[in-house]
């Protein structure tokens, strides 16, 4: 199958220069395409991954992607989707978001395969250039009324836009002209948002190379919620790839909690199932949507493609405790990333006996409540009925004498911490 067959069928697809002409050159030919991300941080969001996985899918098809990791456009800041200035970071930070990023990067594309896959950061052909030759043999080639009406600048025009961000546009065509002459790059993939720099990159090339040069943008779609929400926000912020940021755990439950109006979509983005697993799965949405199977694969393939299997099986047996309330066989590492957003206390390792100590920590209001609930049978520990009001809780009976797992009633979870 065709590439941008492909693609369309999973809609993502935004905008195409030319969708004749980049259909009949990937038709021909395996062809070199880009992508870039900037250093602005230590770690990539859901939200930026979107494009890469498109990258991914021309890698998986034979094509040669090239992923441009920002080292100089990451000291500017790109101005869309921003309403005010970037605050300026120094080059040692850039510098170390580089390395993290590029990190990320190699977990996500097998620099191995039969596809090649190359890294390259734009630091490298700009930082010895002098502002007379960036003005000399870029800055004429661009015209400030059509800069002005682009909408990454337009829309800031109100609220008003440094000159460090208005030429950012210029150095991302710059990394298009430099990539289509030194790698035999013909494609550059970005979001909705990346529109206005790509077309300004396409420009750049055929004023330098001639109006012939084949070289072409593809944008994917702004991906909002079935609710027009955006996509990758949570109440606690954004879905991090870094596994410090954002547990593996966390991460696997944030797939696994889609609505079903945007699971199938989803399942087309972000997983390299086929049509008709996709398709199969669809169904199931339809016919038997208790059961969630389309968000569980959701939330398998992704947790694996960005964790890595180890971290996927610790994400399931996480998940399928909680669900079963079997919690005993967790580890206290896995105790901690499972429940660190639980309401947490913190206890002495001093043995007390368990209705005065349910009180003393504020999970039971009064200690005729906590009586009544231990009677009633709705108050576990560590994964066991607590049965008697006389039971004590003790550092004997905990996660490796770190953490003790209150559960009252069927779901309410309350984390303590022994200090």
């Amino acid at each position: 199958m065709n590439i941008i067959d492909e693609l369309e069928w999973r809609d993502a697809i935004n905008q195409q220069t030319d969708a004749e002409g980049l259909r009949e050159l990937v038709d021909t030919k395996k062809i070199s395409l880009y992508c870039g991300v900037d250093p602005t941080g230590d770690s990539m969001h859901i939200g930026h991954l979107i494009p890469f996985m498109m990258m991914k899918r021309f890698q998986m098809m034979g094509h040669h992607p090239v992923i441009l990791i920002g080292g100089a456009t990451g000291t500017i800041g790109d101005p869309s989707g921003r309403t005010s200035e970037r605050q300026l970071q120094t080059l040692e930070q850039v510098q170390a978001n580089v390395d993290a990023l590029t990190a990320q990067m190699q977990k996500l594309f097998d620099f191995g395969g039969n596809s090649e896959v190359k890294m390259v950061n734009n630091f490298d052909w700009t930082h010895d250039l002098t502002l007379l030759d960036f003005l000399r043999e870029y800055g004429k080639n661009f015209n400030i009324n059509t800069m002005l009406a682009k909408d990454i600048v337009s829309s800031r025009l109100e609220t008003g836009i440094s000159f460090t961000e208005f030429t950012y546009q210029i150095l991302q065509s710059m990394d298009f002209l430099h990539l289509f002459k030194h790698e035999d790059v013909q494609l550059q993939i970005g979001g909705a948002d990346q529109w206005g720099n790509i077309t300004a990159g396409l420009d750049l090339i055929r004023k330098k190379e001639g109006a012939e040069a084949k070289a072409f943008g593809l944008t994917i779609p702004l991906m909002l919620k079935a609710d027009g929400t955006k996509f990758g926000k949570t109440a606690g912020g954004a879905i991090w790839l870094d596994p410090e940021k954002t547990t593996p755990f966390e991460f696997f439950q944030f797939w696994l909690n889609q609505d079903d109006r945007d699971v199938v979509r989803y399942l087309k983005f972000f997983t390299f199932l086929t049509q008709e697993e996709i398709t199969d799965l669809a169904k199931k949405v339809e016919t038997e949507p208790h059961k969630r199977e389309a968000q569980k694969r959701l939330a398998h393939e992704m947790t694996n493609f960005v964790h890595g299997a180890d971290a996927l099986a610790e994400a399931e047996k996480i998940t399928e405790a909680l669900f079963s309330g079997d919690v005993a066989k967790l580890t206290a590492d896995e105790i901690e990333e499972g429940f660190k957003n639980m309401p947490t206390f913190e206890s002495s390792k001093e043995e007390k006996n368990i209705v005065e100590w349910l009180v003393d920590l504020g999970i039971e209001p009064s200690r005729r409540q906590a009586r009544e609930d231990i009677t009633n049978g709705a108050i576990s520990m560590n994964g066991e009925k607590v049965t008697s009001v006389d039971a004590v809780a003790s550092p004997k009976n905990s996660f490796d004498e770190r953490f003790i797992l209150i559960r009252k009633g069927k779901k309410n979870y309350s984390l303590v911490k022994l200090v």
